[in-house]
């Protein structure tokens, strides 16, 4: 039996033959282009166009002009572009933000009525109205089938409840880094990986939580685009806790510096800063002994 990877890389070379371009599509409210395919290549920078997504039909703005499919590696599956926007798909649109305002109001008001611990943060319908769509923040699982027969009832429409992560919502509002550029989460980011405090601890940063803590609250995402880098430098570095012997005194390494590559030393009478070549130039790698770590 083939792998599953085996039959997405089928499924996405045979969806290559269906289409001649992609293009990349901005949606309302998000700063991040997604990939639709195309067999037409007139399409312009700022065009509208209808387009399938998985929530259905949306409208959106060709943010990336038409580029060869052959040139496509992203890997995931592409949905079509149905067709270019008419002024009657516009004014829907336009229509479709004012009723979802209506909409948020309805659904505050009714889950406050049934008492359901929920933080709403946004409301969307496709294009065509076949659905609209609730995102809400909350701390453990909600029981919204109450909710979902009294929204039903009054919008008339099909309903999509869907409960996001403080990173989710951090993504969907957008904002400006510590860095002083806007999210990852809201530009390229497609996936979160788990962030913990030990990727701090690798690149040796001061665990000040807030400082290390984006938008979101949750801790910065960037702390995994170098952690990979400063592993395998740490490798070249003697470890916290061993013990050096220089002119036969001994010494304790307390402290490096992986980008400046010194290497801090001391005992009870003296410190040393030591540029990680001449460290080994005195020290003799041979006789670096590993801290023992004594069982408790």
């Amino acid at each position: 039996m083939p792998k599953i990877e085996d039959n997405n890389r089928t499924q996405i070379t045979d969806q290559k033959h269906d289409y001649s371009h992609f293009v990349g599509v901005k949606f309302l409210n998000t700063p991040r282009a997604y990939f639709f395919g195309t067999t037409d290549n007139n399409y312009a920078l700022g065009d509208k166009v209808v387009v399938e997504t998985v929530r259905g039909m949306e409208l959106g703005t060709i943010a990336i002009e038409p580029i060869s499919i052959d040139k496509y590696g992203n890997g995931l599956f592409l949905k079509p572009i149905l067709r270019k926007a008419t002024d009657v798909d516009v004014r829907l649109s336009e229509i479709n933000q004012k009723d979802a305002v209506y909409a948020l109001e309805i659904c505050q008001v009714e889950a406050k009525k049934l008492n359901l611990d929920m933080n709403l943060i946004s409301c969307e319908y496709t294009l065509d109205k076949s659905k609209v769509i609730f995102s809400y923040l909350a701390d453990d699982r909600v029981d919204f089938r109450e909710l979902l027969k009294v929204l039903a009832s009054r919008l008339r429409t099909r309903i999509e409840l869907r409960q996001i992560g403080s990173r989710d919502k951090a993504k969907m509002i957008g904002g400006l880094g510590v860095c002083g550029l806007p999210l990852c989460c809201s530009t390229f980011l497609n996936e979160f990986d788990g962030i913990s405090i030990n990727r701090a601890k690798n690149q040796m940063l001061a665990i000040n939580i807030p400082k290390l803590s984006g938008q979101c609250g949750k801790l910065i995402c960037c702390l995994k685009y170098e952690d990979d880098a400063y592993t395998e430098e740490r490798k070249k570095f003697p470890e916290l806790g061993s013990k050096a012997f220089i002119d036969k005194v001994e010494y304790t390494v307390t402290n490096i510096n992986i980008l400046s590559r010194v290497v801090k030393i001391e005992n009870d009478e003296d410190i040393k800063f030591l540029p990680l070549e001449d460290f080994y130039k005195q020290v003799g790698a041979n006789r670096v002994k590993e801290k023992r770590y004594e069982k408790k």
